[in-house]
C-alpha cells in the first residue's frame, strides 16, 4: 500500500470527479450488501452511490458534515442513511464480505485463524461523549483497539475510552469478534498484553493462545519486530483517511463506523486491483 514511484500509477484515479468516488467495478463489490428499498412508503429517489460517495468523500477529506459539496445529494440524507446503515450494522458486514472475498483473492482461506491486536489513542475535539485520558502515551481521548489478519485487513475493533488499558480493551475485542470470525484462535500482540488479566478474562470463553511478541532489550532505534508490524502498518492505512486524524465523533458507535468505512475504503480498492492484475 506504500506510494512509491513505481506502485504510485496504481492509485491514481484518473477521470474520478474526486478522487474517493466509487468506480464501477468498487460499486459492483459493495452494492449487492446494500439494504433493498423498503416495500412501504414512498419510492426511493436517491441514488444510494451518490450517498456513498459523499460519505467516503467526508471520511477520506475529513470534512464536517455541512461542508460536503452541494453536487452530493443534501447532507440530511446522506446523514440519515450512514446513521441508519449504523445502527443496523451495515458497515461491519460490508466491511468482514470483503475481507474475506480479499482473502479468497489472494489464495487463503476466508476465515482467519491468527490475528494481530494492537490499540492507538487519539484525542477527541469538543463534540463530546465518553473520553478518557491515557497517561503513557499523554492524550485526552479514545483508544481504538483493533485486530487485523495476517495481511493486514481489519477484521473487527472495539473504541473505549483513553484510559482503558489494553488488556481490558483486547478481551472486549476479541470476544466481540468471536461472532463473526468463529475459527480465530490464535493472536499476536505487545509487551502491553502480557501478563495473566487477559488470559483470565478470555478462560472458558473460547481456545485462544496469545503470543506475546517483545521488543529486544539491547535494541536501539527502529526494530521490525515479526508479526506486530502488521496491525502497525494497518493503523498507518487508516490513518490516511483524514476524519481519523482526531476522533470528532459524538458516540463511540458513530467513532466506529467510521472506521470501518475507512477498512472498506481500502479492501475495495484492494480487490478491484487484484482483479484487474
Amino acid at each position: 500500500m506504500s506510494r512509491t514511484e513505481i506502485t504510485r500509477k496504481q492509485y491514481r484515479r484518473d477521470g474520478q470527479r474526486y478522487s474517493s468516488d466509487l468506480t464501477d467495478e468498487e460499486w459492483a463489490l459493495v452494492l449487492p450488501h446494500l439494504p433493498a428499498p423498503e416495500r412501504r412508503g414512498r419510492p426511493r429517489k436517491v441514488s444510494l452511490r451518490e450517498v456513498l460517495n459523499a460519505i467516503l468523500y467526508l471520511v477520506e477529506s475529513g470534512c464536517q458534515w455541512r461542508m460536503l459539496p452541494k453536487d452530493f445529494p443534501p447532507m440530511t440524507t446522506v446523514q440519515g442513511y450512514f446513521y441508519r446503515w449504523r445502527d443496523s450494522g451495515v458497515w461491519a458486514s460490508i466491511n468482514q464480505y470483503l475481507v474475506m472475498a480479499a482473502r479468497e483473492a489472494m489464495g487463503r482461506d476466508a476465515q482467519p485463524t491468527a490475528g494481530v491486536i494492537d490499540s492507538q489513542s487519539v484525542k477527541t475535539t469538543e463534540s463530546g461523549g465518553p473520553r478518557g485520558f491515557d497517561a503513557g502515551k499523554k492524550i485526552k481521548g479514545r483508544k481504538r483497539h483493533i485486530v487485523s489478519d495476517a495481511n493486514g485487513l481489519l477484521l473487527w475493533a472495539v473504541i473505549r475510552e483513553a484510559n482503558i488499558q489494553d488488556r481490558d480493551g483486547a478481551s472486549d475485542v476479541l470476544l466481540s469478534m468471536a461472532g463473526r470470525y468463529p475459527w480465530m484462535r490464535h493472536v499476536f500482540a505487545d509487551g502491553g498484553y502480557a501478563g495473566d488479566k487477559l488470559v483470565h478474562a478470555l478462560a472458558g470463553k473460547g481456545r485462544w493462545t496469545i503470543r506475546i511478541i517483545k521488543r529486544p532489550e539491547d535494541a536501539k532505534g527502529f526494530v521490525l519486530l515479526p508479526r506486530r508490524w502488521v496491525v502497525e502498518r494497518t493503523i498507518a492505512w487508516l490513518n490516511r483517511n483524514r476524519r481519523l486524524a482526531k476522533d470528532v465523533e459524538a458516540t463511540i458507535e458513530s467513532a466506529l463506523a467510521i472506521l470501518m468505512i475507512a477498512s472498506i475504503e481500502i479492501i475495495k480498492r484492494r480487490l478491484v486491483r487484484m482483479k484487474i492484475a
